[in-house]
C-alpha cells in the first residue's frame, strides 16, 4: 500500500513503525536510528521527483558465517542475512525507464525497452538492473519503469555483499510495485546472479544473493551448482544473547587477484589428480591416502587446502547442528576451529608475497586477547585483507569494540545482529 510522503514522514515520527522497525533489525538502537533514515530517504526521493505516494524495500546484507572457500568446490556454506540494509522509496513510472538515484552516486536511468545485455553497461549499475529486470521478464513476470532513492549502510567492499544487497532490492522493487510480492526469495536470488554473471560481467556464485534474498541464517549446499540445495536453520540466533563483529582492517584488495586465484586453482588441481573437477567429487579418505603423491605432483600447500576444504565442509553442518539444539557455546568452538584451519590449512589470512603486512593477523590476535574465552574470531570472506569475523556475549560488545578500534581506528568494528528477513517491502 503505497502513500504519500508527508504520510509516512507523519507516522514514522509519531512512532507507528517503532515495532516493525526493531522487528525487522533487532538490536534497539539500531531500530531507533531507522526512524531518522527513513525520513531523510523520504525527504530526498521527493526533492528528486515530487510528492509520489510510494512504498520503502528494504534488502539486506550478508555475512558468511561458515564454510571458508567451501563454495567452488560445490560444497556447503552456513550464511546469514544481517540487520544493515540498503532501502528504497520507490514508486512506478509510466515510462518504462528505470530512474534510481544512490546516495552518494550520481543519478542514472535504465530504459527497460531493451532487456538485452548492453556491453558499455558492463560492470555498471545500469547492468544489474537491466539484468534482473530481464530475468524476471523472461521468468513471465510484469517488469516496468520505477522511480527510486536508495541509501545503504552496507560497507562497500566489506564482503558483506553490498552488490548483493542492491540487486535483491531491485528485484523486490519489481516484486511490489508490478506483481503483487508474489516472487519468491529464491527467484529474487537467482535473478540477481543471472545479473551479475551474463550483465555485469562477473562469474559470481549464488551464495551471497541466496543470504540477502532468502534472509536469516541458511545452510546452501552447491553440490549441483545450477539447483543448490536450500534450507533455513531452525534457529533464534537473537535469542543466544550474541553479536556478530566485523572488523575492517583496512587492507588492501588491489594486487591480490592471483592470491584469491591460487585457492580454486590449487583445490581443483588436486581434484584432477583423481580425474574430478573439484574435491566434493573426491573422497577425503582417498584423497589423504595420496599424499606423498600429492605434495610431490603439486606442492605442500595444495594438499594443505585440500584438507581444509574437507574439515570446513564438514563443519558446516555442525555448525548447523549445533544451532538447532541451541548449543551457543558448541557453535563458537567450530568457528573457532575453522578460523584456525583458515589460518593454519587454507593459508588466506595475508599474501605470501607480502608478508610483513598482515592486517588481518593482528586483528586475529588482538581480537583473541580481547575475547578470551568468551568469544571467538575468523578470517571473514575471501580472506588476505579485508575483514574478519567475531562472535561473542553481547555484554562484551562494547569492550571489544573500543579495544580493536583503538588498533584499526574509530568505526573501524560493526556490530551486527543476524536479520530474520530477507529482501522485503519495509513500509507498504
Amino acid at each position: 500500500m503505497r502513500k504519500t510522503i508527508d504520510q509516512w514522514i507523519t507516522e514514522l515520527r509519531d512512532g507507528l513503525y517503532k515495532e516493525r522497525l526493531l522487528d525487522i533489525y533487532v538490536d534497539e538502537a539500531l531500530a531507533a536510528r531507522q526512524v531518522d533514515r527513513y525520513i531523510h530517504a523520504l525527504e530526498e526521493y521527493q526533492k528528486l521527483y515530487g510528492p509520489d505516494e510510494v512504498e520503502v524495500y528494504s534488502a539486506p546484507g550478508r555475512s558468511e558465517v561458515g564454510g571458508n572457500h567451501t563454495d567452488h568446490e560445490h560444497g556447503q556454506v552456513l550464511a546469514t542475512s544481517i540487520n544493515f540494509d540498503v532501502i528504497a522509496v520507490a514508486a512506478p513510472s509510466d515510462d518504462n525507464i528505470v530512474h534510481l538515484k544512490s546516495e552518494g552516486y550520481r543519478p542514472l536511468q535504465v530504459d527497460l525497452h531493451s532487456l538485452e545485455p548492453n556491453p558499455k553497461e558492463e560492470g555498471t549499475s545500469c547492468a544489474l538492473i537491466r539484468g534482473v529486470a530481464a530475468d524476471l521478464k523472461a521468468l513471465g513476470y510484469q517488469v516496468g519503469g520505477f522511480k527510486t532513492y536508495m541509501t545503504s549502510d552496507v560497507l562497500s567492499g566489506s564482503g558483506l555483499s553490498s552488490s548483493a544487497a542492491f540487486e535483491v532490492a531491485v528485484g523486490n522493487i519489481l516484486s511490489g510495485i508490478y506483481n503483487n510480492m508474489e516472487i519468491d526469495s529464491v527467484t529474487i536470488a537467482i535473478a540477481s546472479q543471472y545479473a551479475e554473471n551474463k550483465f555485469f560481467g562477473k562469474p559470481c556464485g549464488l551464495m551471497d544473493q541466496m543470504a540477502c534474498s532468502v534472509g536469516g541464517l541458511i545452510n546452501i549446499d552447491f553440490e549441483d551448482p545450477a539447483k543448490p540445495g536450500i534450507r533455513r536453520v531452525n534457529a533464534d540466533f537473537g535469542a543466544f544473547g550474541h553479536s556478530l563483529c566485523i572488523v575492517d582492517t583496512k587492507g588492501s584488495h588491489a594486487n591480490l587477484t592471483d592470491e584469491y586465484a591460487a585457492i580454486p586453482a590449487e583445490m581443483q588441481s588436486v581434484a584432477a589428480f583423481f580425474g574430478k573437477k573439484v574435491l566434493r567429487e573426491v573422497p577425503e579418505e582417498e584423497m589423504m591416502a595420496n599424499i606423498p603423491a600429492l605434495r610431490e605432483k603439486f606442492g605442500d600447500r595444495a594438499v594443505l587446502r585440500a584438507i581444509h576444504y574437507y574439515g570446513d565442509n564438514k563443519r558446516v553442518s555442525d555448525e548447523v547442528e549445533a544451532l538447532e539444539r541451541g548449543d551457543i557455546e558448541g557453535f563458537k568452538r567450530l568457528i573457532r576451529d575453522s578460523g584456525n584451519s583458515s589460518f593454519k590449512y587454507l593459508q588466506n589470512v595475508y599474501a605470501s608475497k607480502e608478508p610483513q603486512v598482515q592486517n588481518m593477523s593482528v586483528a586475529l590476535a588482538v581480537s583473541e586477547k580481547l575475547l578470551g574465552d568468551k568469544g571467538v574470531c575468523r578470517v571473514h570472506g575471501g580472506g588476505f585483507a579485508g575483514t574478519i569475523q567475531a562472535f561473542m556475549p553481547d555484554d562484551l560488545v562494547a569492550a571489544y569494540k573500543e579495544g580493536i578500534e583503538k588498533v584499526f581506528g574509530e568505526g573501524a568494528c560493526y556490530v551486527m545482529k543476524v536479520r530474520k528477513y530477507g529482501g522485503i517491502r519495509a513500509l507498504g
